[in-house]
């Protein structure tokens, strides 16, 4: 059960690896009118539909479709998280820290000492993005049950 559940909430975190973008790609700026990609393949997830031909109207239900599922699978998996006790999920903690941070020095001993320093430096910035992140969710938090 265990190994269904750490496999389960690695499946949930890979759409957002899959569209994690690196700096400097060309990016799509929907607010000001810039594209870099045709107009009917909004986004990395419309990508795969770019053979179909859709029509506007398919495109746009697609993209409502895709947004309202966007969230589903972490859904899903934070419901069997809850079911958990708190020494499997330490565990389960633990287990994904280490692997991450084997995943991370198999990167390093890849990398030049100077692309090392750029990747470390991207690694704070994206850490305190996530701190950043989290912040606003509590926030937002406190304030939904404050208005409830």
């Amino acid at each position: 059960m265990r190994k269904t559940l750490i496999a389960l909430l690695l499946a949930s975190a890979l759409p957002t690896l899959a569209l994690a973008m690196p700096e400097g790609a060309p990016r799509e700026h929907k607010h000001c009118g810039q594209n870099d990609m045709r107009d009917e393949h909004r986004g990395p997830g419309m990508r795969m539909f770019k053979d179909l031909d859709l029509s506007a109207e398919q495109r746009e239900q697609m993209s409502k479709l895709m947004r309202e599922r966007k969230n589903s699978p972490q859904q899903i998996t934070q419901k069997y998280l809850d079911k958990l006790s708190e020494t499997d999920k330490q565990a389960m903690h633990k287990e994904l820290e280490n692997s991450r941070l084997e995943h991370d020095k198999a990167i390093r001993a890849i990398l030049t000492p100077e692309q090392q320093k750029t990747f470390d430096s991207h690694k704070v910035e994206m850490d305190k993005r996530r701190a950043e992140r989290e912040e606003f969710e509590a926030w937002k938090a406190e304030k939904d049950s404050k208005a409830e």
